[in-house]
């Protein structure tokens, strides 16, 4: 009947490292490759293209590029947006694909009588549904309330950017039960980093993990190819990229750990591959800075290792821990009163203006509102504060 690919979560621009950035795109690259090398009746992007609603300039380019792949290769992109590229404006560069004619977000909706109704948009012999997701599970209780204007006779797809419960575990996430969800042929979820299949119900995964634990996890990303009309409908594409060197590694002395750490290292091989490196420990001589990681760095470029990345979340240390002092009373502004006692253990000069530095670097980033511009606006809000020259 139809032969489609569904993609989902590729975070453009999700890591800010840009070795990891540049993976993550190549993936992209490389679902793209497949999709036109399968000659694929059309692709849907089950949201989360972009890490953000507005993504910076290079990375709009090179995504352009890959869609513009797609057009020419005559395989239609169907959209919505996810949590990360929805705007509560209305407003996303999805917007701008579509407007440029390499996609069309599938998202037409209307409310009426306390329900949403949802349009299709029709291909060929399919009918397909969309509905975004939102920031904080807020998705969840509008999904609820949807209901499909019907089209009889096609194959029904619903693309959704959400959690469903069967997915959900035991994390404190908004979730949906499938059951109240109208019926369709096919689930295209997106949002939950995992693959799962079940009953039409499809998360593809990540197209690249997008942290940490998901590259120990994960180690690579995914999408699926359907084929409805194959005994092996769902088809699960794995990418892989470059190696994964994951070392896990105690520390007890800070002063001994990078030697400790460099030892370990050198004796894999370690060419071409992310390195993941898991340093935990309770530290009984020495604190976290005394790990010297620009040295282990240095090490690894010998090494010609592709890139580094370390957590060092349960490394503890006694020296680093920090007194704080509780006001004894109940407090309406535990904030202020805080700053208050600080002050009088501490005093300074500085204290003065704590309170308004605060309030300063407290002010939140506007809908639409460039990074550079916040940036700017942070730095000339608190030029008063400081001499230095900005």
């Amino acid at each position: 009947m139809v032969r489609f690919g569904h993609i989902a979560d590729v975070h453009l621009g999700g890591w800010k490292q840009q070795p990891m950035q540049d993976l993550n795109f190549e993936s992209f690259k490389e679902a793209i490759n497949i999709c036109i090398t399968s000659r694929l009746d059309f692709v849907l992007f089950a949201g989360d293209l972009f890490d953000s609603a507005y993504p910076p300039i290079e990375i709009l380019k090179e995504t352009f590029a890959q869609f513009k792949r797609l057009k020419d290769a005559g395989i239609p992109c169907f959209t919505i947006a996810g949590s990360h590229d929805y705007s509560v404006s209305g407003k996303t560069f999805l917007d701008v694909l579509e407007k440029a004619g390499f996609c069309k977000n599938v998202y037409n909706a209307e409310e009426k009588e306390n329900s949403i109704i949802l349009n299709p948009v029709v291909f060929g012999n399919v009918a397909i549904y969309g509905y975004p997701g939102k920031k904080s599970g807020l998705e969840v209780a509008d999904l609820k309330k949807v209901k499909f204007n019907d089209a009889p006779g096609l194959f029904k797809i619903f693309m959704l950017h959400t959690t469903i419960d069967k997915v959900v575990g035991n994390l404190p996430i908004e979730s949906i039960n499938p059951d109240r969800l109208p019926i369709a042929d096919y689930y295209a979820l997106g949002h939950i980093h995992v693959f799962y299949n079940e009953r039409g119900f499809v998360y593809p995964g990540p197209l690249f993990p997008n942290n940490f634990k998901e590259l120990e996890d994960l180690k690579q990303g995914s999408f699926v190819i359907v084929d409805t009309e194959s005994s092996q409908r769902i088809q699960r594409i794995k990418l892989p990229t470059k190696q994964i060197e994951h070392l896990v590694i105690e520390i007890e002395d800070a002063l001994t750990g990078t030697e400790k750490i460099i030892y370990e290292l050198n004796k894999r091989n370690l060419k071409d591959k992310i390195i993941l490196l898991r340093v935990y420990g309770e530290l009984k001589r020495g604190k976290t800075s005394d790990i010297k990681f620009a040295q282990i760095e240095a090490f690894l470029k010998t090494k010609e290792a592709y890139f580094l990345l370390k957590n060092t979340h349960d490394l503890i240390s006694e020296e680093q821990e920090l007194e704080f002092i509780v006001p004894e009373k109940d407090s309406e502004n535990i904030e202020e009163e805080t700053i208050k006692a600080y002050s009088q253990e501490n005093p300074s000069s500085f204290n003065s203006i704590i309170n308004e530095l605060m309030n300063t670097l407290s002010i939140e980033k506007q809908e639409g509102e460039t990074t550079e511009t916040f940036n700017n606006r942070i730095l000339q809000g608190t030029k008063k504060f400081f001499n230095f020259g900005i």
